[in-house]
């Protein structure tokens, strides 16, 4: 019925596309911060601090610049 009266604007397809992408990554975005960052801690009685437990070579950033991790030393004391 939208196409009949001409409400429809064909024009708008591309900017309902764009905009619901949009959403979409950063709800990808914010789940992915929410499980992957070590600074989240969903389970506080068996890992109260899950970011002591990584390694000094363990990549949690989504993107960097100039850094490679397989060559930094550790530079932390065993918990």
């Amino acid at each position: 019925r939208l196409s009949t009266t001409g409400v429809w604007n064909s024009n708008l397809i591309p900017l309902f596309i764009f905009i619901g992408g949009g959403a979409t990554m950063s709800m990808m975005y914010l789940a992915r911060l929410a499980l992957k960052n070590p600074d989240v801690s969903w389970d506080r009685k068996n890992n109260p601090e899950p970011w002591n437990n990584l390694q000094p070579d363990h990549q949690y950033k989504l993107f960097t610049v100039n850094m490679d991790y397989s060559k930094m030393k550790k530079d932390r004391p065993d918990f």
